[in-house]
């Protein structure tokens, strides 16, 4: 699979090892059988099927556990961790290095560098000194242009694991850039895919994006749509989130949707309404003229959405008392399962069954009822009591974001089952 149909030639639009200076793989290394059995020992859980064959549910004493019918690690994740274990495998005796984290799942991550892969990340670590000799792993949410043709320049061998998903967003910013539409990305400026995402609209010399955070954010760009106003005005808010060299004045009279793929889909598309109707108020409504200045594609991972739909659903179905998201705390599809629960149910996002402490105590991270004002802020963990009711018979949900493996809803079902075992 090349990166995208429309780039300009590269050594890493080659399938494999061959013409290019830097080899690069993107369907595996032909090691999938090989690694099977390491990856099932790893992240697959007995248990979870026994509750998926058994309709979704599970009971220990009072409680009675109702598992979302769409959870757990998606295909784009399963097919990064699968290609960074055939890696491992395939060059035994070579540096491997991660861009970052493969997924945002601490689990994964860990048993990733206990295997020997680095991380680029790390205070430790320095790409500069990388060369033909190492492999790096690009992660599931892509790298930046920066990052590949840095890559590229060193001669690392290089193993793709970029989702599918994220690879369609980035043909139709690319698509926008070549036509001379502004891409704005509703998304975490700080996010990996998101930069990445960003950084295709520099393939073009007039390329431009802006990212918003949410529907606050989009407000203030639909009033500049409308009404303009000054570029330094609008710059002193969106500094952080505009591509080099971005002018408002003239950047936004012909702009382009997409999103990060993970957000929660309710709120791209009313961001993307948002902006619509702002370029109607500014242009007319003519179809024709209209579409001289404003696009839209729904961008949003099919997985993301189905583990979303599947909250929805479990919620309709089952008069819950609670509700549990298992996932990392910088995983944005995660936090985007609990803010939609906690509109409706006590909701706590825990990292993993270490969170479970007791009957009465959870570790756990806050649920964003709204996205935070700032992406530059994470909050922290915290603590709660009395969190499980401790008398009569509990109907708890309980769901998992694309990146958290089954070995860990596993382990999550275990742990809730042993507080409340013996009681009647």
């Amino acid at each position: 699979m090349t990166l995208v149909s429309t780039l300009p030639p590269s050594p890493l639009d080659d399938d494999g090892p061959g013409r290019s200076a830097a080899p690069v793989y993107r369907k595996g290394l032909a090691l999938k059988h090989e690694v099977a059995g390491e990856l099932a020992a790893d992240y697959h859980s007995v248990l979870v099927d026994e509750v998926r064959a058994a309709g979704y549910q599970w009971q220990r004493g009072r409680l009675q556990i109702h598992l979302a019918r769409e959870f757990g690690f998606c295909y784009g994740v399963d097919r990064a961790v699968d290609y960074a274990y055939q890696t491992r495998r395939r060059f035994p005796h070579r540096s491997i290095y991660l861009t970052g984290e493969i997924i945002h799942n601490p689990r994964v991550n860990d048993r990733l560098r206990k295997a020997g892969i680095r991380f680029l990340n790390d205070p430790e670590e320095d790409e500069r000194r990388l060369g033909a000799d190492d492999v790096v792993i690009l992660p599931a949410f892509g790298v930046t242009i920066a990052m590949l043709r840095q890559l590229q320049g060193q001669g690392c061998t290089l193993v793709d694991t970029t989702c599918g998903s994220v690879l369609n967003v980035w043909k139709n910013v690319l698509q926008y850039a070549k036509d001379g539409f502004t891409a704005i990305i509703h998304g975490k400026v700080k996010h990996e895919e998101t930069q990445a995402t960003a950084s295709q609209m520099l393939r073009y010399p007039h390329g431009r994006s802006l990212v918003v955070l949410d529907r606050a954010e989009a407000n203030v760009v639909c009033d500049f749509i409308r009404h303009g106003g000054t570029s330094e005005s609008f710059l002193s808010g969106f500094a952080h989130a505009v591509s080099p060299g971005f002018d408002p004045v003239r950047d936004l009279q012909r702009v382009g949707l997409a999103n990060q793929t993970t957000m929660l889909m309710s709120e791209s598309l009313a961001i993307g309404e948002m902006i619509h109707q702002a370029m109607v108020d500014r242009y007319g409504q003519e179809p024709k003229e209209l579409a001289k200045h404003y696009r839209a594609f729904d961008t949003i991972c099919s997985a993301t959405q189905d583990r979303q739909d599947a909250v929805v659903a479990l919620l309709k179905r089952q008069d819950l008392d609670l509700l549990v998201v298992i996932g990392g705390y910088n995983s944005s599809n995660t936090r985007n399962l609990a803010r939609l629960a906690g509109q409706q149910v006590a909701t706590f996002h825990i990292a993993d069954a270490e969170c479970l402490l007791s009957p009465e105590e959870i570790k756990h991270r806050p649920v964003d009822h709204a996205p935070p004002v700032s992406v530059r802020t994470m909050v922290s963990e915290t603590r709660s009591h009395d969190w499980l009711p401790r008398a009569g018979a509990v109907k708890l949900g309980l769901t998992a974001g694309a990146s958290t493996p089954d070995s860990v809803v596993g382990q999550v079902i275990e742990r809730l089952g042993t507080f409340t075992a013996n009681d009647a």
